[in-house]
């Protein structure tokens, strides 16, 4: 499977309906975690040198329906890493202070700085898919965050940060399992919001709020990749399979010696 089967083309319209979230492309499940393994290994040293070389930053950007894995990529995905150069931020509510700002405002003061790796586990994205779904903004409105969002982006990728934005798509019938396996679970229960169950509701809504977002937002800068997340193994080969790729791709050296 090559990684560029799951990056959205710039310029394509995101259709769900041609993306199957249990798809795994003749990968099995022994070959994709043998190959998580070896990415494990791999990722302590790319992060060493990502923090010594300190010329580039990494954003690593997750979003997906509730219960796609989001929390688990970032468990299985980065346990390797060193936690003093790595951040996880998630974006809840805005606080009052948040809102008196503009929406980028609170996402700007979380990206991480040269020589980090920095997790969105939910991101901006959040302020053009609930604030929508929840009828909070219009169209009109979203549409120009939308041309914010790129704009955005774009600077912080000619500032020098890579981002790597991953839609976890997982099918309503995988996410009625994962919300009800938290409710038979006492190590899962603490995961279970009755929210989870009112957002069901607007499944429909959020599918359009992300075809819309992820279409809009899909640059030669900052694209999306599309990851079936039916299979937790399989996106967690995929996601730490791009970082991995992603850190090579920079052809890092430790600096010289200043002795």
């Amino acid at each position: 499977m090559k990684a560029s089967q799951l990056t959205l083309t710039v310029g394509k319209r995101l259709k769900f309906s041609d993306h199957k979230p249990d798809e795994t492309f003749g990968i099995d499940k022994e070959h994709a975690e043998q190959s998580l393994a070896e990415h494990e290994k791999r990722l302590p040293g790319l992060h060493d040198l990502l923090y010594a070389e300190h010329k580039r930053a990494v954003l690593v950007v997750l979003q997906g329906m509730d219960a796609a894995g989001k929390d688990g990529t970032v468990k299985h995905v980065m346990s390797g890493v060193n936690p003093r150069n790595c951040t996880v931020t998630s974006f809840k509510v805005p606080t009052e202070n948040e809102l008196a700002h503009d929406f980028l405002w609170r996402v700007h003061a979380a990206v991480p700085g040269k020589g980090m790796i920095g997790i969105f586990n939910r991101s901006h994205y959040e302020d053009v898919l609930i604030v929508r779904v929840h009828k909070q903004i219009g169209l009109s409105e979203c549409k120009k965050r939308f041309e914010d969002i790129n704009a955005f982006e774009r600077m912080l990728s000619d500032s020098g940060v890579t981002i790597l934005k991953f839609f976890l798509h997982i099918s309503r019938e995988e996410q009625h399992r994962r919300i009800e396996a938290r409710l038979s679970d006492p190590t899962k229960n603490w995961k279970f919001s009755k929210d989870d169950l009112k957002e069901r509701h607007y499944w429909k809504q959020y599918k359009e709020a992300y075809e819309d977002a992820v279409s809009h937002c899909n640059t030669k800068w900052a694209p999306w990749h599309v990851v079936p997340a039916d299979h937790k193994w399989f996106r967690n080969y995929v996601v730490s399979g791009v970082l991995v790729r992603t850190l090579e791709s920079f052809n890092m050296k430790y600096p010289k010696s200043q002795l």
